[in-house]
C-alpha cells in the first residue's frame, strides 16, 4: 500500500517505540479519516508476534472487526475473565492474569478517550506495550474517562486519507471541524430540516442521537410507542443503555443492551436478563424502578449505590454515544446547547455514523 509521507512517519515512529521498549503506551491520535485504524492494522500485520485489538464498547469493537482488525473485542473481555458464579448463578468478572491480554505481544486500543483510570491501570498491569488510537477533535471524555488522553499524543495525524476523503460523512466532519460549509447531499449523508425527517427514517436508524437528556427522554417515550411497548418498565425486546460501569458483570457505561426476558421484581427494583447489542452472553441486572418511571436523576443515591443503572436506549445523547459507532445514524442537531464545545459536539455526533447519516437541523 502507498502511504503518504505523514503516514509513513507515523509507522516509523510506532516501530521505534515498540523496538525501544521504554514506554508502555504510544498515543497515535488523528482526525476521522486520517487512517489511524488502517495504520494500526498494517503495523500489527507486519510487527510480528500476537496482536490483540480492543475498544471500550462492543459496538466499537465490531466496527474494528469490519475494518479488518481480526478478533477485536472489548477491553473488558481482553483483561477480565468470568470467575466463580455469584449467589444468583451469574458469572462474576475479575482481573485474571491468564486473560487474552497476557498472551499478546502488542495491544491496540481504539476510541481510547473512554478508558477510565481503573480500566487503564488494569490493562497496563499485564506489562504489554499498548498502542492507543484517539481523536482530539471529539468531545472531552465523560467524567471518569480520559486516562490515555490526559497526555499529549506521541504522533498526530492531520491529513485525511485519500480514500476516506471520498466518504461524504468524513467530508461533513471535515467541514464541521474546519468551520466550513457542507452542501453535498447524497444517500449516505443528508442534512435536512426537522419537518423533512420521516417516522420511517427514524425507525430504520440503528441509533438516534440527540444533545439534551430532556430530548432523549421525549424521543425514547415516542419510540417505545412506535415499537409497540406500552408497559411502565422495559419489556422483552426493548433497547437499553447502561449508565454505570460494573466490571464484575461486564457492564460498561454507554453500552447498549437488549432485554431478553423480564424476571420477578425485588422490592423497588425491576430485574431483566439482558444481552449486548452486538451479541454475546446475557446477564441479569437489577435496576431501581424509578429509573424508568421518573428518570435516573429522580433516584436517590441510597437506592442506586448497590444497583445496576440502565435507561431506555432508543435515543442516546452524543456524550453517552462516545466510544461507539453504528452503521445508520439519525443525529438531531442540538449543538447550540454546548457553546464553546458546539463544534466538537457536532463532530463527535457525525463521526458516530459508519455508513449512513441523516443530520437533522
Amino acid at each position: 500500500m502507498e502511504w503518504s509521507p505523514e503516514q509513513d512517519d507515523a509507522l516509523k515512529a510506532v516501530d521505534r517505540w515498540l523496538r525501544d521498549g521504554s514506554a508502555p503506551v504510544f498515543r497515535l491520535f488523528g482526525y476521522a479519516g486520517a487512517g489511524k485504524t488502517t495504520l494500526a492494522r498494517h503495523f500489527a500485520e507486519n510487527a510480528g508476534g500476537d496482536v490483540a485489538f480492543a475498544a471500550f464498547t462492543g459496538k466499537a469493537a465490531h466496527v474494528m472487526r469490519q475494518k479488518g482488525c481480526v478478533g477485536a473485542t472489548t477491553i473488558h473481555a481482553l483483561i477480565y475473565r468470568p470467575s466463580a458464579a455469584d449467589e444468583e448463578g451469574e458469572p462474576s468478572f475479575a482481573l485474571r492474569h491468564d486473560a487474552p491480554a497476557s498472551k499478546a505481544d502488542l495491544i491496540i486500543i481504539d476510541e481510547c478517550s473512554m478508558v477510565d483510570e481503573d480500566l487503564g491501570r488494569d490493562l497496563l498491569s499485564f506489562g504489554k506495550p499498548v498502542l492507543v488510537l484517539g481523536d482530539p477533535a471529539q468531545l472531552p471524555p465523560v467524567k471518569g474517562g480520559g486516562f490515555f488522553t490526559e497526555a499529549e499524543p506521541d504522533f498526530m495525524l492531520t491529513e485525511i486519507h485519500r480514500q476516506a476523503a471520498d466518504n461524504p460523512i468524513i467530508r461533513l466532519s471535515m467541514a464541521i471541524r474546519e468551520g466550513g460549509e457542507f452542501d453535498e447531499p447524497s444517500e449516505a449523508c443528508r442534512v435536512i430540516s426537522r419537518r423533512d425527517i420521516s417516522t420511517d427514517e427514524i425507525m430504520a436508524a440503528d441509533q438516534i442521537l440527540v444533545g439534551a437528556n430532556k430530548t432523549r427522554k421525549r424521543y425514547n417515550d415516542r419510540l417505545r410507542e412506535l415499537h409497540g411497548f406500552t408497559g411502565p418498565t422495559p419489556e422483552a425486546g426493548e433497547k437499553l443503555v447502561c449508565l454505570r460501569n460494573n466490571k464484575k458483570k461486564g457492564l460498561l457505561n454507554g453500552g447498549v443492551w437488549t432485554v431478553k426476558r423480564q424476571m420477578s421484581p425485588r422490592g423497588a427494583r425491576v430485574r431483566f436478563s439482558v444481552a449486548p447489542e452486538e451479541g454475546g452472553k446475557s446477564v441479569t441486572v437489577s435496576v431501581p424502578r424509578g429509573f424508568f418511571l421518573d428518570g435516573p436523576e429522580s433516584v436517590p443515591w441510597t437506592q442506586r449505590k448497590s444497583a445496576d443503572e440502565f435507561d431506555y436506549g432508543y435515543a442516546l445523547t452524543v456524550h453517552k454515544a462516545q466510544g461507539s459507532q453504528w452503521d445508520n445514524v439519525v443525529l438531531f442537531d442540538e449543538s447550540y446547547m454546548f457553546r464553546e464545545h458546539s463544534r466538537r459536539w457536532l463532530y463527535t455526533g457525525v463521526t458516530r455514523a459508519a455508513e449512513r447519516l441523516i443530520l437533522v437541523r
